[in-house]
């Protein structure tokens, strides 16, 4: 059984930093990407970013490019999202998924995401 926790949510001012975390466990699997999605109040679930397993390619949301980093360390079985200069519009509850069907365009997409963990805050104010 898949499980995904995410840790390290947390106010932070706008131009500071925080780092995410999202522990799994329970992979079988070596094909697969790891997305973090955030949803604001109101708002539907939006991609952040994501990461293959295979070969650690990624993709960002254009609203975070060159702001956030998404990484993985394979021994701990965790990636983390580093959010650099954050901005109040990134202020949302963050998730991390597992998208089974290994690397494409499609893992942008919530829908297809069949494990998720259950969001951290990240509030980004002064």
């Amino acid at each position: 059984q898949v499980q995904l926790v995410e840790s390290g949510g947390g106010l932070v001012q706008p131009g500071g930093s925080l780092r995410l975390s999202c522990a799994a466990s329970g992979l079988s699997s070596r094909d697969y990407a790891i997305g973090w999605f955030r949803q604001a109040p109101g708002k539907e679930r939006e991609v952040v970013a994501c990461i293959n397993s295979r070969d650690g390619s990624t993709l960002y949301a254009d609203s975070v490019k060159g702001r956030f980093t998404i990484s993985r360390d394979n021994a701990k079985n965790t990636v983390y999202l580093q959010m650099y200069t954050p901005e109040p519009e990134d202020t949302a509850v963050y998730y991390c998924g597992m998208h089974p069907r290994g690397w494409g365009r499609w893992v942008q997409i919530a829908h297809g995401y069949d494990h998720w963990g259950e969001g951290t805050q990240v509030p980004v104010s002064s």
